[in-house]
């Protein structure tokens, strides 16, 4: 939700800040699913995106990212809208993943410092 959301909806501020809530237990089951895979649900992400989550070379930084911003992306890549030679990397990753998997893992990257 907006901060202000005059700002956001009247301005249309593109630096307005938003709050995201998520559900009791979400940082800690996205930090599961995160780190070890969540018993083979998925592939630990520091594989690729580095141990600290700070992105290696082309493969970019996951840490701190906007929880909206981590959702959209694991989802478009699930639904096959996004395309590439990443996204196809991703397709697996992303497979088996629920939507409260997305949200467990978008609360847990946006709680980390970038």
């Amino acid at each position: 939700v907006p901060v202000n959301v005059e700002e956001t909806e009247t301005l249309r501020n593109p630096r307005s800040s938003f709050v995201a809530y998520a559900p009791v237990g979400s940082i800690k089951r996205g930090q599961e699913l995160v780190s070890t895979g969540g018993g083979g649900k998925t592939i630990p992400c520091g594989i690729c995106h580095g141990v600290k989550l700070e992105g290696i070379g082309p493969v970019p930084p996951l840490a701190g990212r906007s929880p909206s911003y981590a959702a959209r992306q694991m989802y478009d890549l699930q639904r096959g809208t996004r395309n590439g030679i990443s996204a196809q990397l991703m397709k697996q990753v992303v497979a088996n993943l629920t939507p409260d998997d997305m949200v467990a893992i978008s609360a847990y990257l946006a709680s980390m410092a970038p």
